[in-house]
């Protein structure tokens, strides 16, 4: 199990359930999520037992980045949350990011006059797998970075 300092997790997140289980938090769908939530990853990754290496590190927390703010400007409305979720195993690291819409994201054509857009394709090109799976009341964006 992972424990994270209440006093390490970003203003507005909740801590993880104190139970077994993947880590988990809950964040405000404000512009600042995606930084908050990878302060809380960065946590959840460092308060385990069974450290990853730094490239593996930092290839996880811009995947959460990338999917995080997806989720914020496409997947919530004002007063929505999204919960981030982190599963580890020893292969993987799995970013589950839960947001209320159901509709998938979509990856657009890569084009050097857009500014925005390439989150997916750098999600897809750190990730050993992703996808998209519907829930009751949204979705949950994941990838799995190979550890």
């Amino acid at each position: 199990m992972v424990h994270v300092r209440p006093d390490a997790l970003p203003k507005g997140c909740l801590p993880p359930a104190e139970r077994p289980g993947p880590a988990q938090a809950r964040f405000l769908a404000e512009p600042e999520t995606a930084g908050k939530a990878r302060a809380y990853v960065r946590e959840v990754l460092a308060a385990d037992d069974d450290r990853l290496d730094a490239t593996c590190v930092d290839d996880v927390l811009l995947v959460v980045s990338e999917l995080v703010t997806n989720a914020y400007r496409y997947g919530t409305e004002p007063g929505d949350s999204l919960l981030v979720v982190i599963v580890k195993s020893a292969d993987r690291v799995r970013v589950e990011v839960h947001d209320p819409v159901r509709r998938r994201p979509v990856l657009r054509e890569e084009a050097d006059e857009r500014v925005r857009g390439r989150g997916l394709h750098i999600v897809k090109a750190l990730a050993a797998r992703c996808g998209v799976e519907d829930r009751p009341l949204g979705k949950a964006v994941w990838a799995e970075v190979a550890r």
